[in-house]
């Protein structure tokens, strides 16, 4: 089984400026948790033992988080907060190993994960990008995605790439697939015949996006070494994925749920909402009840506003 995953956090996160600007994107919360652990957890739940946090000298707030602190332990025990004490010792899990490299320069997400190699060695590796969070529909065939292309990956032994349908108006924003046979099961993963990054609509070979989840075999490492540096001096993952294909298969596995891009303004403040709403507690109840008053003063506003309308005309 994999056991090790990798995630790149060195990005400057621009979408999310200025927010960003002296804290990680990777560390804004959703709800009361940061993004990052959110990824944490999946992996947790995947069986992995080992995440290499990929970073910069910048990102120490991450490396910080997933630390004790004793001071702030030692108080909240003094005090018998020892609910709340739970929830800081959290992400300090024993189940899971946290070790961190650094990306000296920005040379894109292929570089990022080449930092990793003298860790890795010759093993089978998992990638999760920390902006997109995933989640399995209810009654889907997998409650973890992660663990699913980690399943379908011992089944074939080829490399792994986790798709969803996008809006065709949209494929220039994403990893676009080319699939090698007919379309692709639920249950089941497929081989690629094509990847390209971020194509015009015109020339995108199928609405097919990658989601952020990968499961590599260790042939990747040499394709990744080898790769030219791109657009803006960059190291795509893309580029070094097309020439494994040239040597081995790799497979699509499409996402039996949804993906939440926290990377972008507008699906962060999607996802911080439908976060407190899915969970069973008071906060959330009265939090819908904000929302639904809100809802409320606006459709009484545009009454309002359309009945001034008419005494006007």
């Amino acid at each position: 089984m994999i056991k090790t995953a990798v995630i790149p956090v060195a990005g400057f996160g621009t979408r999310m400026l200025p927010a960003s600007k002296s804290t990680s994107k990777e560390m804004l919360p959703l709800a009361d948790k940061p993004i990052i652990e959110y990824v944490i957890e999946e992996c947790k739940q995947a069986g992995i033992e080992h995440v290499i946090l990929v970073t910069n000298a910048n990102k120490a707030d991450i490396e910080n988080y997933f630390d004790r602190n004793y001071e702030l332990e030692n108080q909240l025990e003094s005090a018998g907060k020892f609910e709340l004490l739970s929830t800081v010792r959290q992400p300090q899990n024993e189940e899971i190993t946290i070790s961190a490299v650094r990306q000296s320069e920005a040379k894109g997400l292929g570089h990022a994960i080449l930092c990793a190699k003298n860790i890795i060695a010759n093993q089978p590796f998992a990638v999760l990008l920390p902006d997109v969070i995933v989640q399995s529909k209810e009654n889907s065939f997998s409650d973890n995605p992660m663990l699913e292309l980690i399943e379908q990956f011992e089944v074939t032994r080829s490399s792994q790439i986790l798709v969803e349908p996008v809006a065709e108006n949209e494929v220039n924003k994403y990893g676009i697939v080319e699939m090698a046979s007919s379309r692709l099961s639920i249950n089941r993963s497929k081989p690629l015949s094509g990847i390209v990054e971020k194509p015009e609509q015109e020339e995108a070979p199928s609405n097919l996006a990658v989601v952020g989840r990968y499961v590599f075999a260790s042939g990747i490492w040499k394709h990744l070494e080898n790769t030219e540096s791109g657009v803006g001096g960059e190291i795509q993952l893309t580029d070094a994925i097309l020439t494994l294909m040239e040597e081995e298969a790799v497979y699509a596995l499409p996402l039996d749920g949804v993906s939440k891009d926290c990377g972008c303004k507008l699906g962060y403040y999607k996802a911080f909402v439908e976060e407190i709403l899915a969970r069973e507690d008071d906060l959330s109840e009265q939090f819908q009840a904000f929302l639904e008053s809100l809802s409320e003063k606006s459709e009484h506003q545009k009454s309002s506003d359309s009945h001034s309308i008419r005494l006007a005309g």
